[in-house]
This record gives structure tokens, C-alpha cells and sequence, in this order.
């Protein structure tokens, strides 16, 4: 895909803001695992909270190409993994389920201040007995005449520490089980909802993330996200907006990456000649070009079939998957190259690793998404 001369534009634009004002600090911020609310608060004045929101509520109005066009370059200009992926998260969990749902009381509460970054939002979703069984949820959510009654704990959840406002799934038939989730929103400081810390993690370590706690938390009925048994086709449709975008972060890292590597094999000298001259170094560089060029086809043919209307569910997959797995191998790699100098953290060359390792993971791991691929073949 060619970008035209206004996306051009654009992704220059955010390269540059990036590399000059989320950049910088980058790598003290992270061996802090610190979430800088005043970086936040720059990144969306310029637009970064709300890509795919349309511009009647303070969006930008991106379908699903602009957006991974504008998050690509995120990735390749800031090394600030953990602040991108709680803009992500915020966007893609939280704002766009918010979004597409029947919900224009909620729209005329929120939905503005969601786009502009002045809240916060956490997608409250994951379990402790319920991360890729999501429908094995154990939260409830009680009709009590005009109220609903919520009780139950999430965990693992980006941005909870730090959130205004909480997208909560919750069974309100759980009998019903796809047909019993209803999605709520609940403000931070409703009686009855609870937020921990969690521990440190591997990468992502400017990104906070919690649990949360429902505790007899009585919300109105006007909360409710739409009609009751909607929740689970909202949050399906805001995993295809995550699983689709968010990947084009990694995209962007795996060049940022791939260009200190060649840098380095270049100016590295060792048994009297540049590093790179030796195969064992330039075949791993050309193994990182081709999991890049590579990720970034699977990727944008996946946001072509989204911004066409088509099914799209088996293109999103694949490129998740594919990307997911790409950038850990090549973060590897850039380790590996750098040798000694690639696992000291002042370095950063290790930080495509390290924030790759979750993305297997969260958004449906490798293994689930193998399995929508299997289904979509029509595989048993």
C-alpha cells in the first residue's frame, strides 16, 4: 500500500511530535516502570486518544488504514512502548465499543471527553478464571429496578491504576452465556468499585495496570452499554479494532529496530572488518527485513478488508499472529547482534523483546488466534 500525499503528510507529522516529545526520558521511564499523565495529556491534544472516534464527538474519524498508518509511526518514533499501548487500549477496548453502541445518553456524557484524553478509559474484561475462556466470566451484573448491582474481580487490566472511567463486562443471564454479557460504564469513584496495583511486568512497564474489584457496586440503568446481552458483540467488534491497529505499533518497532541493527553492523568492527560482513550477522538483518516487510503486508491488507466493510476476522488473525510472533523473534535477534551492549536496558536494544512478549498474549494469544484461523478453514 502507497500512502497518499495527506497520510504522508500525517505520518510525518507524528513521527515528528514523537521522536521530539514522547521519546525523550523514554528509557528512565521505563526501567521506572513511570506512567507520565503530562506526556499523555500531550499525546492526545495532538489527536492520539481518539483516531478511529468520529469527528462529531472530538475524533479524528480514521478508519481502520489511517489509523495503523498513524500508529506505525508511533511505533517507529517513540520509544515509549507502555504510553502507546495504554493510547491503544484506551482507543481500541474502550472508546470504540463505547462508540458503537446504542447508547446516545452515554455518547453525550462521555464520548467527547473519551476522544480528547481528558478520561481515561480501561477495558474491565479479563478474569482470573476467565482470560481466553472469556465467557466463562464469573461478574455479575443484578437488575434491581433501576439499578444493576455488579460483583465480581478483573485482573491484568491496562490502565485501571490510572483510568477516570471503566468499561465493565458483566453476565447479566449468565445462562445465556455470548447472549447473557452486558457491558457497563462505571466512573472511579462509584461506591463499591475497587482498584489495586498490579506487580511490575516484563515489558509494556510504562503502561499501568490493576485489578479491579466490584463489591455490591450499584450503577444506574442508564450505565448499561447498550441493550442487555449486547456486551459480547461489542467486545468482539472492539478486538478486531485492537487486533487489527494496535499490531501496527510492532510494525513500526521492528524498523526502528532494524535500523539501529543495520547501524551497528556496519560501524561494528571485529576481526578486522565491519560485523555485518559476516553472514551469520547479515542473514539474521535480512531475516528481521523480511518478518517487517512481511507484518506490514499481512497488517494493511487486514485494515483494507476492515475499511471495505468485508469479513476480515481470518485477516486480522493471521496478521496478529504473525506480527506478534515476528517481533519477539526479532527483537531476539537485534540482542543477539548487539551482543553485550544488547542486554544492557541504558541501550534500548532490548526493548522490542521485552515489549513483544505480551503481545502473544493479550488480544487473544497465538494460540487462539491459531484456533479462529483453524475455524475460519473450516477445521473441527
Amino acid at each position: 500500500m502507497e500512502p497518499n500525499a495527506a497520510q504522508r503528510e500525517r505520518v510525518q507529522a507524528v513521527l515528528d511530535f514523537a521522536r521530539g516529545r514522547l521519546s525523550p526520558g523514554a528509557r528512565e521511564r521505563d526501567a521506572a516502570g513511570t506512567f507520565d499523565r503530562g506526556l499523555w495529556n500531550e499525546a492526545a491534544e495532538f489527536g492520539l486518544a481518539g483516531l478511529p472516534i468520529p469527528e462529531a464527538w472530538g475524533g479524528s474519524g480514521y478508519d481502520a488504514v489511517d489509523t495503523m498508518l498513524v500508529v506505525e509511526a508511533l511505533g517507529k518514533a517513540c520509544e515509549d512502548g507502555g504510553l502507546v499501548f495504554s493510547l491503544c487500549a484506551h482507543m481500541f477496548a474502550s472508546a470504540v465499543p463505547i462508540w458503537r453502541a446504542r447508547a446516545p445518553e452515554l455518547h453525550a456524557r462521555y464520548l467527547r471527553d473519551i476522544a480528547a484524553g481528558t478520561l481515561i478509559c480501561a477495558n474491565g474484561t479479563t478474569e482470573p478464571g476467565a482470560g481466553s475462556d472469556i465467557y466463562a466470566m464469573k461478574s455479575t451484573a443484578r437488575r434491581a429496578g433501576d439499578e444493576y448491582v455488579l460483583d465480581g474481580t478483573k485482573c491484568f487490566i491496562t490502565n485501571a491504576p490510572v483510568a477516570d472511567l471503566f468499561l465493565i463486562y458483566a453476565m447479566t443471564q449468565p445462562e445465556r452465556g455470548f447472549l447473557g454479557v452486558s457491558g457497563f460504564l462505571v466512573p472511579r469513584d462509584t461506591a463499591g468499585l475497587r482498584v489495586t496495583t498490579e506487580h511490575a511486568k516484563t515489558g509494556l512497564r510504562t503502561s499501568p495496570w490493576g485489578s479491579i474489584f466490584l463489591e455490591e457496586c450499584r450503577v444506574p440503568a442508564s450505565a448499561r452499554l447498550g441493550p442487555e446481552g449486547s456486551g459480547a458483540a461489542l467486545f468482539n467488534e472492539s478486538m478486531i479494532w485492537e487486533r487489527a491497529c494496535l499490531f501496527a505499533y510492532y510494525v513500526g518497532a521492528m524498523e526502528r529496530t532494524l535500523e539501529r541493527c543495520v547501524e551497528h553492523a556496519r560501524s561494528r568492527n571485529q576481526f578486522g572488518q565491519s560485523i555485518g560482513a559476516f553472514q551469520s550477522v547479515s542473514n539474521r538483518i535480512v531475516d528481521m527485513k523480511l518478518r517487517l516487510e512481511t507484518s506490514r503486508l499481512l497488517l494493511y491488507r487486514a485494515g483494507e478488508l476492515h475499511r471495505s466493510g468485508k469479513r476480515c476476522e481470518e485477516a486480522v488473525a493471521l496478521s496478529k499472529l504473525w506480527i506478534s510472533e515476528a517481533a519477539v523473534q526479532s527483537g531476539l535477534d537485534a540482542i543477539q547482534i548487539f551482543g553485550g551492549a544488547g542486554v544492557a536496558t541504558d541501550t534500548g536494544i532490548d526493548s522490542l523483546m521485552r515489549d513483544a512478549v505480551p503481545s502473544r498474549i493479550f488480544s487473544g494469544s497465538s494460540e487462539m488466534q491459531r484456533a479462529i484461523i483453524a475455524k475460519m478453514l473450516g477445521l473441527p
